[in-house]
């Protein structure tokens, strides 16, 4: 333990992000020099994988662009194989903010939730989205807010704390399609502990984002569905959970 932190393993999922990786892993170590910093090159097919290693981090290199939530599921997997007691997801696109990765872990090691969840809407930090994300996350923070009988506002963040208990259970379980809210049902389901953080999310640092307009709609419908279909399933029950 460093700092008064456990075993920390920052994992930066990154997707033909070479304009903007080398800076998120700079400022990682920055706001947590005591974490490994793992990035997971999810098949890029630009420098995102050399200049990460050029940075210093940890790079598993997929052999194909395997999807946001198979690529965090094989981080988590990575963190269970060697050991480490906090996994920290920070995207590599910049939108994250690593100066919250203490703050975030701080409320974890309250001992009150498993996972802590990085939201922009709990406070006012100047986040500034279209109106079309923001109606769509509301949608969904309220069916999931209603399905878990807890408030979640940020339903759609991948900016989360995890202690070991979620690592070894996300390592075996974790959704691939719509990870970030599907997680947060699937986890509750499982008897894990959640609850929200604010922090400051920023525009993307570089690159370009996969999600237009139609797609935000037929991602909204798709996941309603993943979402609801999930319930019709058994509650996940992981060996050494």
């Amino acid at each position: 333990m460093t700092d008064n932190y456990p075993k920390t393993l920052v994992v930066v999922p990154a997707l033909n992000e070479a304009d903007s990786i080398a800076g998120v892993i700079a400022r990682v170590r920055q706001a947590a020099p005591w974490a490994d910093v793992l990035v997971m090159n999810d098949g890029s097919t630009d420098d995102t994988g050399a200049i990460a290693e050029a940075s210093g981090a940890v790079v598993l290199h997929l052999p194909h662009n395997v999807g946001i939530g198979a690529s965090v599921q094989t981080g988590f997997m990575f963190a269970d194989l060697n050991g480490y007691d906090v996994v920290v997801r920070n995207d590599g696109d910049g939108q994250h903010e690593p100066q919250d990765i203490p703050a975030l872990l701080d409320a974890l090691l309250q001992g009150d939730a498993d996972v802590v969840i990085g939201s922009r809407y709990l406070e006012d930090r100047g986040y500034v989205g279209t109106a079309a994300r923001r109606a769509g996350s509301l949608i969904l923070a309220r069916l999931i807010s209603s399905i878990t009988g807890n408030r979640f506002t940020d339903p759609t963040s991948g900016f989360i704390a995890a202690n070991r208990k979620a690592i070894k259970l996300c390592a075996q379980v974790y959704p691939h399609d719509y990870p970030e809210p599907e997680s947060i049902v699937l986890l509750h389901r499982a008897g894990l502990r959640l609850k929200e953080r604010p922090v400051t999310m920023k525009p993307r640092a570089g690159g370009r984002s996969s999600i237009t307009l139609l797609r935000s709609v037929y991602y909204m419908a798709k996941v309603i569905l993943a979402i609801l279909v999930g319930l019709l399933r058994p509650a996940p029950r992981v060996e050494g959970v």
